[in-house]
């Protein structure tokens, strides 16, 4: 599956949109409330967990590392209240898009997935980040929006992640995803005629494919473009009122307890 064809600039712009909207929803927040879609983590973690990668994906794109590299261990403060966290977020997500913007999006280096180049990142990141800023909004209790484009590009995401050999490697779980003559139709009701906003997953003998479209499948999710993301995030239960499951719901309950990173 070929990437978007949303450009590197775009992604780029929307990283430093995400994470800005990431720190406003930690004003006045408690660093300590946990989670609720990440119960293993508080809201300081979860600040932690995302300016982590953001550094990790900027040292590797500076590095055009042919190989990933050691994690990071920079973090703030123990004692940083909300602020303080949301300035440490910003500025690793302002090091990386400049490090993105410089390198740009077509330097052959490491990445999960067909495509071995630097433009995978900001891709990756916008992503990460939009998805955990719905996380720390939910945990501070402030209302989430995203972009159509965005959260459309986010379930592309997911699914081509997903479909990768590196994936089935960490999540072995995901070779039971298999079975010809079953098929997952999700349907968002609110985007605009050129987003395309359908897709399809289609069991077969080996594994599953996917493609963007409009089919009968076994079962279909039917709902807000960010809503039926969040039912595949398993951010949004599948039997929420927000969305309309249609069909055998037993087939989507499979893929949703296999289909995790």
């Amino acid at each position: 599956m070929t990437l978007p064809t949303h450009d590197h600039d775009r992604y780029c712009d929307q990283i430093l949109a995400e994470t800005e909207g990431f720190a406003a929803a930690l004003a006045g927040a408690d660093p300590s409330v946990t989670v609720p879609t990440c119960p293993d983590w508080s809201l300081r973690e979860l600040v932690v967990h995302v300016g982590q990668v953001q550094r990790w994906y900027e040292a590797n794109v500076r590095a055009r590392a042919a190989e990933r590299l050691p994690f990071t261990t920079e973090a703030p403060a123990d004692d940083a209240g909300p602020d303080a966290l949301g300035a440490w977020l910003t500025e690793g997500a302002q090091r990386l898009v400049s490090t993105l913007r410089d390198v740009g999006p077509d330097e052959k280096m490491w990445a999960w997935g067909e495509s071995q180049r630097s433009g995978f990142w900001a891709r990756r990141a916008m992503n990460e980040t939009m998805v955990h800023r719905a996380d720390a909004a939910l945990a501070a209790g402030r209302e989430f929006t995203a972009e159509p484009w965005a959260a459309a590009d986010a379930l592309d995401e997911f699914l081509m992640m997903l479909s990768t050999p590196e994936a089935l490697t960490h999540k072995p779980q995901l070779a039971e995803l298999r079975g010809p003559g079953r098929s997952i139709h999700l349907q968002a009701t609110d985007t605009a005629a050129d987003l395309n906003g359908e897709w399809v997953v289609e069991f077969e003998e080996e594994g599953f494919s996917w493609r963007r479209g409009h089919s009968e499948a076994t079962v279909s999710v039917r709902g807000a473009m960010l809503d039926v993301l969040w039912v595949f995030y398993r951010r949004l239960p599948a039997d929420s009122d927000r969305v309309k499951v249609l069909g055998d719901k037993r087939l989507l309950d499979f893929w949703l307890e296999r289909a995790t990173f």
